[in-house]
């Protein structure tokens, strides 16, 4: 058997006199598939970073393979001090490795690599981090939540690329179908202890209920044992002294084995606010179609959502997901077409932002919009500290700001807050980013039994999987297709996933407008007329007057959201709350749009200057 080009033995860490790691036990063997699950705040990611050498413990012994390249990728990568993406992959890079790795990495995940990383998004950035660590092939890949923030295309090609490597891999993620395609042992982080299962992720969570089960069963004895002890002491023979103290000494000692087991944490306790009844039409659209400049989203769409019906909407990034969620809750106008909506439909929208919020607002008025101190769920009002409970939040955690929630948390705020709305139609944009497998579980459980109609956007598949009765997927130029039954559903029907976006760089501009001319500007005579070497006074006139437009606008963005902020603002005007977030909406639309026509503006004249 090989040595472990990694290991760890009984460490430990406390924060604050608080164990979070007790007598942590794992090893890394050459080849190893590893799946590092546990509940959010059990300790994971923590636990990743000692491995990766990254953060000091308090006990235990550390191991690394002399030689052996360990590569971490983190949640939140930080591209500071380079000029561009490709020098931050590069810089990753050692003196043996194939230095065209880097750019063929960068080109399979969208990037060019003379991005400036101050100006990446958080998909950009985690897709720069992954070439980064994947550009050496290292001995050790430790992984946290690699998938996030990434689209199905580039999730399904880190899946193959990772199953084509020698390298060993330790995983942390959310993403049910991405375990269980890639590993082959499973460790479980529960209460500062690791167990291990010899099989992948597939088979952890039947493994992991069974141990809870015998865990209550042992549990329950502990108790019975006790209490025919204690029944003992009372009423048993009490001449014999001696034997009294011994039974009493093992009394105290099952008492004290009792106090200082630890108990599962309770799960959290997800309830929809219900709204009134609909009629059996939710939404119609008829023959729609939106663009933003010249880029199609939408073109000549028709659906028909009936009350019940569970829609998942999936695609590559860029491909108008979100333009198409927004057409079909009425928060965008469409072009052409029309978009009818039932009656008595009152909606509950999560967004997949964290960024809604102030994060310098508190978790008590985050939750009750301000001002107050209960929330109302079902026409029961209940205390804010009850519902912060329901969502796994401690009572002195009423006034900590957003800001020093980790990640998961504020999901679970942003799903408090879009849970507790009175809704008949569920609109759900990435609800599973930054939550844990146990509260996806409940999560996919109280969605099962909403009784209204939910419209779901996301890129995990399982979870469409469990959900979806309808599986929306875009085709690129605009085009969507409609498949009955989940993601897997889909593709056995169409025969593949999503495919990747086809992305327009600077450089292939030219060959796109050539084919775009030749197929659609023929003349009469069948040949192409003479192009233009210049822009057009109308397009000279945008490229001047649209900087200065999209300022203005950004100005306009920027005060309403500061109002928003305001935690006040919801109790005192409400009305004018809902109308001010609608207008931003539609401006926030706006701006995008002005952005990519001034893009594509840039990007023509900079070819026709270089022809």
């Amino acid at each position: 058997m090989a040595p472990p080009l990694l290991s760890l033995k009984r460490v430990s860490l406390s924060f604050g006199g608080t164990p979070l790691l007790d007598d942590v036990n794992f090893s890394v063997a050459p080849r190893d598939r590893i799946a590092l699950v546990g509940r959010n705040g059990s300790g994971k990611s923590t636990l990743l970073k000692i491995a990766a050498g990254m953060v000091e413990f308090d006990g235990g012994e550390y191991f690394s393979q002399p030689g052996a390249t360990i590569k971490y990728l983190s949640q939140e990568p930080d591209l500071s001090g380079f000029s561009t993406v490709l020098d931050f992959v590069q810089a990753g890079i050692g003196p043996g490795d194939d230095p065209y790795r880097a750019p063929y990495l960068l080109e399979q995940l969208g990037l060019k690599g003379d991005e400036n990383p101050a100006s990446l998004s958080g998909g950009e950035t985690r897709r720069a981090a992954l070439a980064r660590i994947l550009a050496p092939n290292p001995d050790v890949l430790l992984l946290d939540e690699p998938t996030n923030h990434l689209d199905l295309p580039a999730i399904e090609w880190l899946e193959a690329e990772l199953k084509s490597l020698k390298s060993a891999l330790v995983i942390i993620s959310h993403d049910r179908a991405f375990l269980g395609a890639l590993t082959r042992k499973t460790l479980w982080l529960d209460r500062g202890q690791t167990r291990q299962l010899e099989q992948g992720f597939g088979e952890f969570e039947v493994w992991r209920d069974k141990v809870l089960e015998e865990e209550l069963v042992a549990d329950h004895k502990l108790g019975r044992k006790i209490v025919a002890e204690e029944h003992w002491l009372r009423y048993g023979v009490t001449a014999r002294r001696k034997r009294n103290v011994r039974r009493l000494d093992q009394l105290h000692q099952l008492r004290k084995t009792r106090a200082e087991h630890v108990h599962v944490k309770p799960d959290i306790n997800i309830s929809v606010n219900k709204g009134r009844q609909t009629g059996t039409l939710i939404i119609e659209a008829k023959n729609i179609s939106k663009s933003f400049g010249e880029t199609p989203l939408v073109n000549d769409f028709s659906l028909k959502v009936i009350r019940g019906d569970r829609v998942a909407i999936v695609g590559a990034n860029g491909t108008g997901k979100t333009t198409l969620v927004k057409l079909l809750i009425g928060e965008l106008a469409p072009d052409e077409g029309e978009i009818k909506q039932g009656s008595s439909v009152q909606m509950a929208l999560l967004d997949q932002t964290r960024d809604s919020l102030d994060p310098n607002t508190s978790l008590k008025d985050a939750l009750t919009g301000g001002g107050r101190d209960t929330v109302l769920i079902n026409g029961v009002e209940k205390h804010v500290i009850g519902y912060m409970k329901d969502f796994l939040f401690a009572p002195e955690q009423l006034n900590t700001p957003l800001r020093s929630l980790s990640g998961g948390e504020r999901a679970r705020v942003m799903l408090a807050r879009a849970l507790a709305l009175p809704s008949n139609l569920l609109v759900l944009d990435e609800p599973t980013n930054d939550l844990d497998l146990e509260t996806l579980d409940l999560l996919q459980e109280t969605i099962s039994n909403y009784p209204g109609t939910i419209i779901l956007v996301s890129h995990d598949r399982d979870f469409i999987d469990r959900i979806a009765t309808i599986t929306l997927i875009s085709e690129g130029s605009g085009l969507w297709t409609s498949y009955a039954g989940g993601y897997s559903d889909m593709v056995a029907l169409r025969g593949q996933g999503v495919r990747a976006k086809i992305r327009v760089h600077k450089s292939d501009f030219s060959i796109k407008t050539k084919s775009k001319s030749n197929s659609q500007n023929l003349d009469q005579t069948g040949k192409n007329p003479k192009k233009s070497k210049k822009l057009s006074f109308n397009q000279l006139h945008a490229l001047k007057t649209l900087p200065q437009n999209l300022k203005k606008l950004q100005s306009e963005i920027d005060d309403m959201q500061k109002q928003l902020a305001d935690p006040k603002f919801y109790s005192k005007d409400p009305e004018n709350f809902a109308a001010i977030s609608k207008s931003l909406t539609l401006k926030q639309s706006q701006f995008e749009e002005m952005e990519n026509q001034w893009l594509e503006l840039e990007i023509l004249q900079e070819q026709l200057a270089s022809d």
